[in-house]
């Protein structure tokens, strides 16, 4: 039998027989139980996941005291199976990819999006994983990249083609499920997933198309996607001693507010603004695209800048970011105050080898990874300086 017979017997939805509809009972909680299964069903046909109840909180807090142990991991971009690699090295995920790190913290720098054809699917496990490890004290943060931001003002320069694919199949069944809603009283009619969209585009390949019209209202502010998940990334973050950004911060961000920062963004991506600046996410030293802290080799680092940067935040140590490819690896540079993170996994940056970093009370700043001329050549695998030319810069 097909879903959309097991709906119709629902109260207040059409009947079996499609002409009569079932009593409705006064504040009956059937029509709401009927978007519940509806969204469940949508869910596990595109990604195969159940997201289990309560959904993760609408937002993270910008700033938080020290943990007992933290994770900070990379640029993730479209590769599930290095993704899960990575989080297994932690110890965050058990064999059957649930949380398994207990009332450690997870945190994500960005750049989920774009290069690879496992992008929801990513998304959809990171919520998987803040939904199970709040119930046990754990704690899940993920970050906006400049390669979220791009998607969302519809910049698909880097989009894989399997990532339109992914996309279109979601807004299938996406729209499956409104049509399965529109069957049931009680329930606000959804809005047509492509109002505003054109239905052709100059320069775009027919075969394409449908994908990348599925990318954009998956993706644009208030879209599904970008409300649901998207929103609830963090641009800036403080743990601690450590300042995790994407690209890097300067003292003119710092003079803005990072509380605020994370407020105009997401405000931004649900649609409660019409815009956000494009000198906190867009530029060349926006948050986001910022590479004095990461590019090329340690001694071309602007450290005093970053000394300042630093200064203006208060218990601020030291600054972690993605965005930049290191070749040799997770490095540090200005004595460590520079922390570089992005060690390319996807297979569609360099299929480089997982590597995370962790902090903890009792071992400071390690590297975890899995490559094994590491393991015997940085036995204790603390945060190296990085010197000669390591960094690369993917090209799309």
């Amino acid at each position: 039998m097909s879903p959309v017979v097991l709906i119709r017997g629902v109260a207040g939805c059409w009947s079996p027989v499609g002409s009569r509809r079932s009593p409705q009972l006064p504040n009956s909680p059937l029509p709401n139980l009927v978007s519940s299964f509806v969204d469940t069903f949508v869910d596990f046909s595109v990604t195969g996941i159940f997201l289990p109840n309560p959904p993760s909180p609408p937002f993270s807090k910008t700033s938080y005291p020290s943990h007992d142990r933290l994770i900070a991991v990379g640029d993730l971009h479209g590769d599930l199976l290095k993704s899960k690699q990575a989080l297994r090295l932690a110890g965050l995920i058990d064999s059957q990819d649930r949380w398994s790190g207990g009332s450690s913290t997870l945190v994500q720098v960005g750049d989920v999006l774009d290069r690879g054809g496992q992008e929801l699917k990513i998304l959809y496990f990171l919520e998987k994983l803040k939904r199970q490890a709040v119930k046990v004290g754990g704690n899940v943060i993920t970050m906006n990249g400049n390669h979220e931001i791009m998607n969302i003002d519809r910049n698909f320069f880097c989009v894989h083609p399997s990532g339109l694919d992914e996309f279109q199949n979601w807004a299938g069944w996406f729209s499956t499920g409104n049509n399965m809603k529109q069957l049931c009283d009680g329930l606000q009619k959804p809005k047509d997933l492509y109002d505003g969209i054109p239905s052709t585009f100059p320069g775009i390949k027919q075969q394409y198309m449908n994908g990348f019209r599925a990318r954009i209202a998956a993706l644009r502010p208030q879209g599904p996607i970008a409300t649901r998940f998207l929103s609830k990334n963090l641009t800036v973050l403080v743990v601690g001693e450590s300042v995790f950004v994407h690209g890097g911060i300067l003292p003119e961000h710092v003079d803005y507010g990072l509380e605020r920062i994370n407020e105009d963004v997401r405000d931004w991506i649900t649609g409660s603004r019409e815009t956000v600046s494009s000198d906190l996410v867009r530029t060349r030293n926006s948050l986001l695209w910022l590479r004095k802290f990461s590019n090329e080799t340690a001694e071309d680092c602007d450290c005093s800048l970053l000394e300042h940067a630093l200064s203006t935040i208060p218990g601020a140590r030291r600054m972690i970011m993605g965005h930049t490819i290191q070749r040799g690896g997770i490095n540090g540079a200005c004595n460590n105050r520079a922390i570089r993170i992005d060690v390319g996994m996807s297979q569609g940056c360099i299929n480089g080898l997982p590597e995370v970093l962790e902090i903890s009370e009792d071992s400071g700043l390690r590297i975890l990874t899995s490559n094994p001329s590491d393991h015997q050549n940085r036995h204790d695998l603390l945060i190296p300086e990085q010197h000669g030319p390591r960094e690369v810069e993917v090209q799309a």
